[in-house]
């Protein structure tokens, strides 16, 4: 067996199994990734004998509970070389840059400020800051590709000024696999006195992050994404910079005192959690994050990007395929069939146990920038192997045959 199967563990991850105990080639981890057994037993542990309410509770499970919440934020914040208290649990990364918008944003800007973005950006990393544009007057810039589909970091050097108060981008782009040059965008950001947030939920399953390293000042991802529970991310930001933002929703939990004359906030991150939290999701991400930890996010990476390399070398044999994105992408590989599309494909390849990805991934500028409507993603997890590649190229010469 090779040393990329062998990593693969399929035997952690039932969801890999059909019905009648066939292989299903899942290859839409950039979407959702399936669950490790862990976190699913973790889940059933947390949401069935030691369930109980967090923070609230005088009785035992409640401070047991309590306890297994909080070691939660702290296997998570270890993952991205974090502190425990610049952890805010959201439901997701989209959640995470709406809080960012609507609360340091509305706080920090002002009509004539500016943030740049890029044409590569998920839906997520736009719609808050059209939103909050609309409320505030700010202006969006839009930052251009390279020609492989990279950040163009040379033309968003040119393009910042000191009117340009927040760079808001992907750390790895859901539809090319492109990685960004994080520690330059920061650098490029603070030397005009803007901020830097990176949009994390393509980097975390596959990269090593480290919070620090990359001197971003906002990083928010998703659990679900890192092998763990729908309904749960989290937003990293610098403790001076949480400390200053504002509460963005009001309820239990946030706050400090409350009377019909004023109420005061708990401190963050607790100010940034309003409500009760998703316990069981937390506590699911936190195994996640370390059944991720165990094995190694550069193993991880070198796996998927020798899975990638066999991908593109098959695929570039054919003549009627075109292939986005860099050579080196992470765990991505999005194509186009000439006189395909890929709705066709992927209804196809579903007859054959194959499960990619076909649509416009929610990055339509990217799209219109590709001159087309939608693109088929092959996207890779740890459990992922040759024959998962095998099996989507089979599937792809049976689409050729069908379509003449």
């Amino acid at each position: 067996m090779s040393e990329t199967a062998t990593l693969t563990r399929k035997a952690d991850f039932p969801g890999l199994l059909n019905a009648d105990g066939s292989a299903w080639h899942y290859l839409d981890s950039a979407a959702t990734a399936q669950k490790p057994q862990a976190v699913i037993d973790a889940v059933a542990r947390a949401i069935g004998a030691d369930y109980a309410t967090v923070h609230r509770g005088v009785y035992t499970r409640s401070a047991e509970m309590t306890l297994g919440y909080e070691a939660a934020r702290r296997k998570v914040a270890r993952f991205i070389g974090a502190a425990e208290d610049e952890i805010v649990f959201t439901r997701g990364a989209t959640e995470a840059i709406n809080l960012v918008a609507q609360s340091w944003g509305l706080a920090n800007l002002k009509a004539g400020d500016r943030i740049l973005l890029s044409l590569l950006e998920h839906h997520s990393n736009i719609v808050p800051w059209q939103l909050l544009r609309d409320r505030t007057g700010i202006e969006i810039d839009v930052c251009p590709l390279t020609e492989d589909g990279r950040i163009d970091l040379d033309t968003a050097e040119r393009m910042l000024t000191p009117a340009h108060k927040l760079v808001a981008f992907a750390h790895v782009s859901n539809v090319l696999g492109s990685v960004l040059d994080a520690s330059r965008a920061a650098n490029l950001a603070h030397a005009v006195g803007a901020k830097l947030l990176l949009d994390g939920c393509q980097a975390v399953p596959r990269l090593k992050v480290d919070v620090r390293d990359l001197a971003c000042d906002f990083y928010a991802f998703s659990g679900h994404k890192l092998y763990g529970p729908t309904g749960i991310g989290a937003l990293w930001a610098r403790k001076d910079i949480l400390d200053a933002m504002p509460p963005w929703q009001g309820g239990g939990a946030m706050i400090d005192r409350v009377t019909f004359d004023k109420t005061t906030y708990a401190p963050a991150p607790q100010r940034f959690e309003a409500g009760t939290p998703a316990i069981i999701e937390a506590i699911g991400l936190g195994v996640a994050a370390e059944y991720v930890e165990a094995i190694g996010p550069d193993t991880i990476h070198a796996h998927e990007t020798r899975l990638v390399a066999a991908t593109r070398e098959a695929l570039r044999g054919m003549n009627d395929v075109r292939l986005l994105g860099p050579e080196d992408s992470a765990g991505i590989v999005s194509f186009v069939i000439d006189g395909v599309h890929p709705h066709d494909l992927g209804t196809i390849l579903d007859e054959e146990n194959v499960a990619i990805r076909a649509g416009h991934h929610c990055a339509q500028p990217l799209m219109d920038h590709l001159g087309v409507p939608a693109t088929a993603r092959a996207s890779f997890g740890l459990y992922s192997d040759e024959d998962d590649v095998a099996a989507l190229v089979r599937g792809i010469e049976r689409t050729k045959r069908i379509f003449g």
